[in-house]
C-alpha cells in the first residue's frame, strides 16, 4: 500500500484504502496486522488508522483484538446470502424512490454510469465492469436521498467482495453484467417506480443466484437449492 498524503479527511482517505486492500486480497483473511505496522505503511500517525479500523470492524469487516492487532474476517457463503436478503429488502424500495426523485438533469449521470460500464465491458475489463457496477448502484442509491442507506449498502457490497466471489468473468461475461442492469436503466428512464422496484429485485437474485451456484461447484457440502430458496423468499414482496 502507497502512503497517503495529509488533507482534511485523513480518515477516509485511510478507510478507502483499506477496503481497497481487502478487497484485492493485499490485506488477507486471518491474518494479523497491527494499527502502528498499518500507519507506517501510510506514513500517519495511528490514531487515523485505528479510527478507519473502527468503521471497519462496525462495517463486519475486520475484527479488533484488544493488544493483539486485527484481522480480516473471511465472509461464509451463509453471511453473502444473508447481505442479499439486506439488499432484496433495501435496495429494491430505494430504486423505486429513485425513479420517483429522477429528472432529466439527474438520469443524464445515471445514464452515464451505465455507459462507464458499458465501456469497460467493450474492453472486456472485468474489474473495470465491477468498478462501473458499483458506481450504477450507488448513483441510484443517492438518488433516493438517504446518506446512511448508501453507507449500509455499499459495505453489504464490499462484504461480498471480501469472501472473494464476483459473477464476472467466473460466472458470466462483461457485457453479460452489463446487460442485467438494462431494464432497471429503462425504468429510470420511464421514471416508473414499480418497474424499477421488479428490476433491481431481478437483477439482485440473478446476482445471488449465480455466485451460489460458482461457489457450490467448489463446495460440494453446499446445497444450492437451499441457499436459494432463503432468497427467493426475499425477493417476492412488492414495495
Amino acid at each position: 500500500m502507497e502512503p497517503v498524503e495529509l488533507a482534511q479527511t485523513l480518515t477516509d482517505q485511510i478507510l478507502s484504502r483499506l477496503r481497497a486492500a481487502i478487497l484485492s486480497g493485499e490485506l488477507a483473511p486471518g491474518k494479523q496486522y497491527s494499527a502502528s505496522g498499518l500507519a507506517a505503511q501510510f506514513g500517519v500517525s495511528r490514531t487515523p488508522v485505528r479510527e478507519a479500523l473502527l468503521e471497519l470492524e462496525r462495517a463486519g469487516m475486520v475484527r479488533i483484538d484488544k493488544n493483539r492487532g486485527v484481522r480480516i474476517i473471511p465472509t461464509a457463503l451463509d453471511e453473502v446470502v444473508d447481505c442479499f436478503q439486506v439488499r432484496l429488502m433495501l435496495e429494491s424500495p430505494a430504486a423505486a424512490r429513485a425513479a420517483e426523485m429522477v429528472d432529466d438533469l439527474t438520469f443524464e449521470s445515471v445514464q452515464a454510469r451505465f455507459d462507464a460500464m458499458q465501456r469497460a465491458a467493450d474492453l472486456d475489463d472485468a474489474e473495470a465492469t465491477l468498478r462501473a457496477d458499483r458506481d450504477f448502484h450507488l448513483e441510484l442509491l443517492a438518488l433516493a436521498g438517504n446518506r446512511k442507506l448508501v453507507t449500509v449498502l455499499e459495505d453489504l457490497r464490499n462484504l461480498v467482495l471480501t469472501r472473494g466471489i464476483a459473477t464476472a468473468p467466473n460466472a458470466r461475461s462483461c457485457q453479460e453484467v452489463v446487460d442485467d442492469h438494462r431494464d432497471i436503466l429503462e425504468a429510470m428512464r420511464a421514471k416508473n417506480p414499480a418497474a424499477a422496484a421488479d428490476a433491481m429485485r431481478r437483477h439482485i437474485l440473478n446476482t445471488a443466484t449465480l455466485l451460489i451456484r460458482r461457489e457450490a461447484q467448489d463446495h460440494p457440502e453446499i446445497d444450492p437449492n437451499d441457499l436459494e430458496a432463503k432468497l427467493a423468499s426475499f425477493g417476492t414482496t412488492t414495495p
